[in-house]
């Protein structure tokens, strides 16, 4: 048995367990299956996920992370997550710049810790071909899906993990329809990795409200990656302008993206808040 330091964080009520490089190694051999333990609202610390910074990557980044999420398996991305990831870094001296570069699943992710404690970063351009997603049908914006008497109209978009965005009727409870059918939509055949699944309900060109299904972890308070791939798919869909605040049931995220349909090769953008909750040890 180990004793094992940890922090843990939140970014809109996104909650994640870090521990220093040091800290993992003492209990590497026992993950992907410690990770459901510490990640166990029940029995462990309770989390989204597990990110541990690793220095002196073999790639050219300042930083590489391990990233689980709370069912033990790994993902390539997560927004909230790098926010929290990035202030971790910063805070504890692992990095000594407040913007720098991180290697992760899906690339070189590029964070900055501004100077009101923010956290910024550029999430990198979105990926919009089916087949790079992915999504196996043949278009990725609109496509049409039938569950049961429902039919709903899928926009899939990768911020580096899959996504499926879905605009509600204004009649709809977008929370109620997250926890109905996003199961189902995460395990669809349409998506051979899985998916998340965003509903969305446009508010104006500059709001969205949103819901969140998150693969491997179910409904959560909030999605980094989920929120820029909505406003993404708000955009090509002409319903919001480049600037767009996101409202999640954890909190607001601000989503800059200057693509549109004609040309998609931007950067998306994505600032807000990475906090502390406590500080602990645990015995594994």
């Amino acid at each position: 048995m180990a004793q094992v330091k940890f922090t843990k964080m939140q970014g809109a009520g996104n909650d994640f367990i870090l521990m220093e490089y040091d800290e993992y190694k003492k209990i590497e051999k026992k993950f992907p299956d410690i990770a459901k333990f510490l990640c166990d609202r029940h029995f462990g610390i309770g989390a989204d996920g597990i990110f541990v910074p690793v220095e002196n990557p073999k790639t050219y980044s300042d930083l590489e992370w391990l990233f689980y999420q709370a069912d033990g398996s790994t993902a390539q991305m997560c927004g909230n997550g790098m926010r929290c990831f990035a202030r971790f870094c910063f805070d504890k001296k692992i990095v000594n710049k407040r913007k720098f570069t991180v290697h992760t699943g899906a690339g070189k992710i590029v964070p900055e810790v501004l100077e009101d404690m923010k956290i910024k970063v550029n999430m990198g351009q979105p990926i919009l071909i089916p087949d790079k997603i992915p999504f196996s049908g043949d278009k990725n914006l609109n496509y049409p899906l039938r569950l049961g008497l429902k039919k709903f109209m899928l926009n899939a978009i990768s911020m580096g993990n899959p996504h499926c965005v879905i605009f509600a009727e204004e009649d709809e409870d977008i929370n109620k329809l997250a926890l109905k059918y996003g199961k189902e939509i995460e395990y669809n055949n349409l998506f051979p990795e899985k998916t998340n699944v965003e509903f969305v309900k446009v508010k104006s060109r500059n709001e969205i409200d949103v819901a969140v299904w998150e693969r491997g972890c179910g409904i959560t308070l909030a999605c980094g990656t989920g929120a820029c791939a909505s406003v993404v798919a708000s955009i090509l869909n002409n319903y919001c302008d480049k600037k767009v605040n996101v409202n999640l049931p954890g909190g607001v995220l601000t989503i800059e993206w200057s693509g549109n349909v004609q040309d998609t090769n931007f950067d998306v953008f994505m600032t807000g808040e990475a906090q502390y909750v406590f500080e602990g040890t645990i015995n594994v």
